[in-house]
Parts: C-alpha cells; sequence; structure tokens
C-alpha cells in the first residue's frame, strides 16, 4: 500500500497495523500549522537520540520551514544524521520501525521519512566459549549482525571487502550478510550461496543453524557442509582464503563456506604457534577422531569375533574384568555409551558450574557404581572415557557430532559382523565422505584431486608447514589471486 499524501488516512491505517502492539509509540505532533507524525518501537531505538535531538531540531527547524519541498528541508537540514532514507510503501515503514528506526510521516508528502535509531538490547563482545585458545584473540561474535560485521571488518580494512545484505522470513525479516573479498572469491560460489538463500520460503529465521539445514544439498549427510565458528579472526582468515562468511541476525555463529574435512581440524590458533606443536597437535586431532569413531566397535569385534588379536595376557586381563558381568560385551558397550551421552546433554542443560559438576561426578559415580555391581567391566569404561576425550579435541562441536553418531553405526556393524564389520562401516563411512562436496569442492580436499591445488593445500593438512611456506591460498580462492605470501627476494623479481 503506498503512503498516501493524506496523514489522516496514514494514521489511520498505522492504527490499525499496530492494533494490539502497546510497544510501539505512535505521536501526533503540530508546529507551525504543519502536523507530522511519529513511529518507533519502545526500546529498539536510542530515545535520548530521537526525542532529545532529531524530534527537537524537527520542532526548531519548523519556524523556518519553507511552504514547498518540506521532506527535502528536513532530510538534508534539520537532522544532524546521515543515515536516513524515505518510504514510498507503508509496508516498507513498518518494515523500518520494527526494524529499530523511526518513521515520521508528514502532511501532504506521499513518503515517510526513515531516520537510522537502532539501539538493540544486545550481549556485549565476549570471549569465545566452544572455541577457547590460548593464543590469539578472545573476542567472539554476538547476536547483533551489525555488530559482526564490524568486528570482521576490523580485521580487514579494504574496500574488496564487500556485503551483500537479504532478508530471510516471511514474518521475521531476518537480516541475513553474505561478506566475500572481491577478486579472490569465487564469482559462482557468491552467486550460488545468493540462489540457495532465495529458493525457499519459511516464517522464520532465529539462528543460522536453521539457515544451514535449509540450503545445504546433501541434508542426509550427518557431516555438516558448512563450518560454523563464534571466533571473528578465523571468519577473518577464512574471508581472505577465498571463502565466504554468512552472518545471521541474532545468531552467535558464523557459516563459512565452502568446506572441506580438512577444515574441521584447523583451529584458530594453529596459525599463532610454532609449526612443529602445530604439526603435532594436528596429527594428534586426527588419530583422536579416529578413536572416537572406532575403538568402541573394534573392542567389540576382537572381544566377540577375534579374541585371538589379542596377546593370551591381554586376554585373560579382559575375561578377568568380565568375570560376572551378565551381559554381553555390545550391550556393556551401549550401555555406558549411551550414560555417558545422558550426561553430556544434561550437563550442557544445566548452568556452567552445575553441569561441569554433574559431568566429573556423575561420570565417576556411575562408572564405579556399575563395576562394583558387575553390569559393565571396567575396560569398556576405560574405552567409553578414551572415546569421550578423544571426541573433545576435534575444534568443531557440529563436526565432532558427526563422529558420535558414527560410533553408533561401527557398534552396530562391530556387533553383528565383527572386525569385519568395523572394516566394512569404515569404507561405508570413506565412500560417503568423498561423495560429498561443498559447493563444488570435494570434501576431502586436499587428500583427493590432488592436482586442482598443484599439492598446495597439503602444506596446511595433516601437518602445518612454517607461514613463510604457505605461499597460495587454497582451492577455495580464484585461480588467478591464489599468491597471497612474497618474500623480499621474491618482490624484486617481479618488479
Amino acid at each position: 500500500m503506498n503512503i498516501s499524501s493524506q496523514l489522516e488516512i496514514n494514521i489511520k491505517e498505522l492504527k490499525k497495523r499496530f492494533e494490539n502492539c502497546q510497544d510501539v509509540i505512535q505521536r501526533q505532533m503540530v508546529a507551525t500549522g504543519l502536523p507530522i507524525y511519529v513511529v518507533y518501537v519502545d526500546s529498539m531505538i536510542d530515545r535520548d537520540l530521537v526525542e532529545g535531538e532529531f524530534l527537537k531540531n524537527i520542532m526548531y527547524s519548523l519556524d523556518y520551514m519553507p511552504k514547498t519541498d518540506v521532506f527535502e528541508f528536513l532530510q538534508e537540514r534539520a537532522l544532524t544524521t546521515a543515515d536516513t532514507k524515505e518510504a514510498k510503501t507503508l509496508e516498507d515503514a513498518i518494515l523500518a520501525v520494527l526494524s529499530g528506526d523511526t518513521a515520521i510521516f508528514l502532511e501532504d508528502c506521499p513518503k515517510a521519512l526513515i531516520i537510522s535509531s537502532k539501539n538493540f538490547p544486545t550481549r556485549g563482545v565476549q570471549s569465545a566459549e566452544s572455541e577457547v585458545a590460548v593464543r590469539g584473540p578472545k573476542d567472539s561474535f554476538t547476536e547483533s549482525m551489525r555488530a559482526n560485521t564490524v568486528l570482521i571488518r576490523r580485521r580487514i580494512r579494504d574496500t574488496r571487502l564487500k556485503t551483500l545484505q537479504t532478508k530471510v522470513g516471511v514474518r521475521s525479516q531476518t537480516d541475513i550478510t553474505v561478506m566475500y573479498m572481491e577478486g579472490i572469491a569465487r564469482p559462482e560460489l557468491v552467486s550460488d550461496i545468493q540462489e540457495r538463500l532465495k529458493r525457499f520460503k519459511i516464517d522464520g529465521i532465529f539462528d543460522s543453524g536453521s539457515l544451514e539445514q535449509l540450503t545445504e544439498k546433501e541434508w542426509y549427510s550427518p557431516f555438516p557442509q558448512f563450518q560454523s565458528t563464534e571466533r571473528p579472526d578465523k571468519a577473518a582468515s577464512s574471508v581472505m582464503e577465498g571463502r565466504i562468511a554468512v552472518i545471521v541476525d541474532n545468531s552467535p555463529m558464523v557459516l563459512l563456506l565452502p568446506t572441506t574435512l580438512n577444515c574441521f581440524f584447523q583451529a584458530a590458533d594453529d596459525y599463532y604457534n610454532r609449526w612443529g606443536i602445530v604439526c603435532f597437535v594436528r596429527i594428534l586431532r586426527y588419530v583422536a577422531a579416529l578413536i572416537a569413531m572406532v575403538l568402541p566397535a573394534f573392542y567389540i569385534g576382537v572381544a566377540c569375533f577375534h579374541p585371538e588379536m589379542l596377546p593370551t595376557s591381554l586376554e585373560l586381563s579382559f575375561a578377568a574384568a568380565r568375570e560376572g558381568v551378565p551381559f554381553p560385551v555390545p550391550v556393556e558397550v551401549l550401555l555406558m555409551e549411551l550414560a555417558f551421552e545422558l550426561l553430556r546433554e544434561a550437563g550442557i542443560r544445566l548452568p556452567g558450574p552445575m553441569g561441569s559438576a554433574l559431568g566429573i561426578v556423575g561420570g565417576l559415580i556411575i562408572g564405579q557404581a556399575a563395576v562394583d555391581a558387575n553390569i559393565v567391566s571396567p575396560i569398556v569404561v576405560i574405552i567409553v572415557a578414551l572415546t569421550a576425550l578423544a571426541s573433545f579435541t576435534i575444534p568443531n562441536e557440529g563436526f565432532a557430532s558427526a563422529f558420535r553418531l558414527v560410533k553408533f553405526y561401527l557398534i552396530l556393524l562391530g556387533a553383528f559382523l565383527g572386525v569385519y564389520g568395523v572394516v566394512l562401516g569404515m569404507l561405508s563411512v570413506l565412500i560417503h565422505l568423498a561423495s560429498l562436496e561443498s559447493f563444488g569442492i570435494p570434501y576431502l580436499m586436499p587428500y583427493v584431486a590432488v592436482k586442482a591445488d598443484e599439492n598446495r593445500d597439503f602444506q596446511d593438512g595433516l601437518i602445518r608447514m612454517p607461514l613463510f611456506k604457505l605461499k597460495k591460498r587454497p582451492v577455495f580462492a580464484r585461480k588467478d589471486q591464489r599468491i597471497r605470501y612474497k618474500s623480499e627476494e621474491e618482490r624484486n623479481v617481479f618488479k
């Protein structure tokens, strides 16, 4: 509906639209014979700025207001802010008001003046909780989309850092920002994510996790095709590599695309520490991921089907430990794994100190009591504890959750087919990973299609070479923009 030049019609329609919305402030003001109508949402605006400065300036300037071009006079001379725009339809004006702006309607003017006055109640910038780093920046993203874009732009002071903003959600009208480096990011990736955002209609988007599920193609896979992070330094470095950051308003997690399996094993502080210790930690993470996925199933397969694989003394020790346990090995492993998953879930839902205490005390009490009651054997408690510790070493929580699901899949195969079932299960997981791709990039890069990146990505894969050796960007970047580092000698050669 277009805005009418008659103020009374606009007021009537606005009151109808905002009926029973008592948090919306609507006020009609008259000065020197010119009626104006002000609309904003309480506690979403800076009241001191709107009422103490903007409206006061407008009221004072009405004495000098010309008889014609009133709208332009207010916009250019009466306001002390440059962030103003006009709305020609009531829908646009209402959307601006619900987004935290202030709308001013004038008599004999078929458009509304929109003043930027956002002042949402938000959480301040705090330390990262799920991606803790010993060395490096401590700030993390917040629920404010604009604050998140600022945290990235603060690190990349380049006009080629582009931000494309859109709205998703028929009713929520959630702001979505796509950030990328022009000239480095592949244009087809930018177009692809923009098209995916337009392919669906939904009532509302309230977190980046919902957007991730709606835009990924291989929805059946437990492995994420987006990488989520709460660290601005990680998002900024990814954007510099040619990847794209998707920022969702009201969400403290930023989505990075495209992504590969290798990206999930890279922590932010890997690039702040010396390369030797980083290589050791990277290898440890890969080994831990294998342990988290395979260890319980492998134990079941060996204990039930292939005890001859173990030394005699170790097999006798296992048999003595299981003496008096009434359940078969697969059942006691499943019991302990499910008990640990319950403890993990309960610890997450409780407040911080209580959750930590529940995890530690509950694990000790349940494990010891189960052993004393001969419900499970001590070796199963040790295996489940090692599996849990290994899963915690994976830097990305969403990626670690995929290994938790695959673990139960391999346990079932190991219970029915032994070690052969575990091997078949691992092969099926490997085939599934090889079939995945994220926005056209194979999921197992750089371990497959090695010629696509001239073997360069191996330098930041299982191991990380010194920074001066990482002269080229990963395969995400455009081919003509792969070089990111030149030494002084190389610069002299290129001059």
